[in-house]
């Protein structure tokens, strides 16, 4: 009987748990919803027994579901990226866990430019990306100089998956993926001196577990666990690797000159290289992907959120109606491109933008309304306010001109966002035939450990080709969208200045 491989994929909001057999073809799939707190302004928190508690149920749930639970060979783990969850000696949360969207740390971070003027260049040009205030090593010495009392009763500094993983095998470990990015070195992919001393927690070292190849084995599940779960105990479970590269492993992106872009509640796009690119400066993120491979990304950190919190606030009378996003789509596609002179600009994170300029201070804001607009109006601008955001993205990046973009994440089964976005770029999107990419390649990295591949890089090219849709640029959109994107722009640089 053909083994099956378990892939989890922990966001910031929602845990999921897939079954993928030895092609990546999905058999089952749970999730549940882990919401989370915020409870002082910039402080984004999860809940850590509500996170271990969601994990047990959707691995039980879903190897129920695929009916061979028995069959699961082993475990790859994904999740939310950097942030930092302090763990004692046996791996309890001493504290609620920190999300990457968590911003206390950006006053420190001002006293530390103050000090040292080029210290974000200087940060970029080790590590490849405009550091985030919910990176761990800026989140460290926020604790260093404000909490120090935490910092003494932790063993352990885990991020999100790493904390999950210790859960499943009672062992500590990170992975490369995420060492590079706490900020790290990008060229090593693994963590850096310099960075941890530049924070001034050079001595905090000791509380970062070692990094691991994503592929490689980080433990075995526990007999516990097995109780937990429905699992067979002593089945490998791979150190893994952050949501954004399992995303682009599993969506067919392990590749040199594949751009791949998520379109869920952060908005990426990057493409796949076989060395470093810190082109442009001081913009964007370098992902370190397995096997010498790097993911050049450029973000707006608000996607689909913004879609989301429109509606809760413009359709309260659609909550609950199965047809709602139909419904809203219906009033989006019934205004013209322009949304009769309605602007957005989706900046809605707390923790501003990073790309097309880097700025922690960036709101977002409508443009142009007056008293003749309505709410039809007003979403519209929103869909077309995310599109625009997504094609500043791609001006950033080096894609090859025949290229087409994959787009993955929940704004990718929205056609009318996949067609704007085609118009917008001039270029060819392409909808895979999966949706749940990161539980993929989390699964592939299992099954790459295993030996089903002999690479993660041939597991990741196994996977790609499965095409759901495709959209082609309409002839003529350049000229029907150049007015209301140049009005977007316009917008868009007299807010970022």
């Amino acid at each position: 009987m053909a083994d099956l491989f378990l892939g989890i994929d922990a966001g910031s909001s929602v845990l999921k748990a897939a079954v993928f057999d030895g092609a990546g073809r999905r058999l089952a799939i749970a999730s549940r919803r882990t919401p989370l707190d915020r409870p002082r302004p910039g402080w984004v928190e999860a809940d850590p027994e509500a996170c271990l508690t969601a994990l047990d149920a959707v691995i039980a749930e879903v190897a129920e579901a695929c009916g061979r639970p028995d069959a699961i060979a082993a475990i790859g783990v994904s999740g939310a990226m950097v942030g930092a969850w302090l763990v004692d000696a046996d791996g309890h949360a001493i504290r609620p866990g920190i999300n990457w969207e968590d911003s206390r740390s950006q006053s420190l971070l001002d006293q530390m430019s103050a000090d040292r003027p080029s210290l974000m260049s200087d940060i970029f040009a080790i590590s490849g990306s405009v550091l985030q205030q919910g990176c761990t090593l800026p989140l460290l010495a926020w604790f260093k100089q404000n909490a120090p009392e935490a910092l003494a009763r932790a063993a352990h500094v885990l991020t999100y998956k790493d904390f999950l993983r210790h859960h499943l095998t009672g062992t500590f470990a990170a992975d490369r993926s995420e060492a590079a990015v706490l900020p790290g070195d990008a060229r090593l992919q693994d963590r850096s001196a310099e960075l941890m001393r530049l924070f001034g927690i050079a001595d905090l070292e000791a509380l970062l577990p070692e990094p691991l190849a994503s592929q490689g084995v980080a433990g075995h599940l526990t007999e516990a666990a097995a109780l937990r779960t429905g699992l067979t105990a002593g089945i490998p479970v791979v150190a893994g690797a952050g949501d954004v590269i399992a995303n682009v492993i599993g969506a067919g992106g392990l590749r040199a000159g594949a751009a791949t872009a998520i379109l869920g509640t952060t908005c990426m796009v990057g493409v796949c290289h076989d060395e470093p690119v810190f082109a442009p400066p001081d913009l964007g993120l370098l992902f370190s992907l397995p096997e010498r491979h790097w993911y050049r990304a450029m973000v707006n950190v608000a996607g689909t959120l913004n879609l989301d919190w429109a509606l809760n606030l413009m359709a309260p009378d659609l909550a609950g109606d199965p047809e709602r996003f139909a419904k809203v789509t219906a009033m989006a596609e019934a205004v013209p491109p322009g949304a009769n002179g309605v602007t957005y600009l989706p900046y809605l994170s707390e923790s501003g933008i990073i790309a097309p300029v880097a700025d922690p201070h960036a709101r977002a804001q409508f443009c142009g309304l007056h008293a003749g607009h309505g709410r039809a109006d007003m979403i519209r601008a929103v869909f077309e306010g995310v599109a625009f955001a997504f094609a500043d993205l791609v001006d950033l990046l080096y894609i090859a001109p025949a290229t087409p973009i994959t787009l993955t994440g929940g704004g990718s089964r929205s056609a009318l966002w996949c067609r704007m976005i085609a118009d917008v770029t001039g270029r060819s999107v392409i909808v895979p035939g999966e949706t749940e990419f990161g539980a993929r390649g989390a699964a592939l990295l299992a099954a790459t450990a295993l030996g089903r591949f002999d690479s993660v890089t041939a597991a990741s090219r196994a996977v790609a080709g499965s095409v759901n849709a495709r959209h082609e640029p309409a002839p003529g959109a350049s000229e029907a969208w150049r007015k209301p994107r140049a009005r977007f722009a316009e917008a868009r640089d007299r807010l970022l200045g």
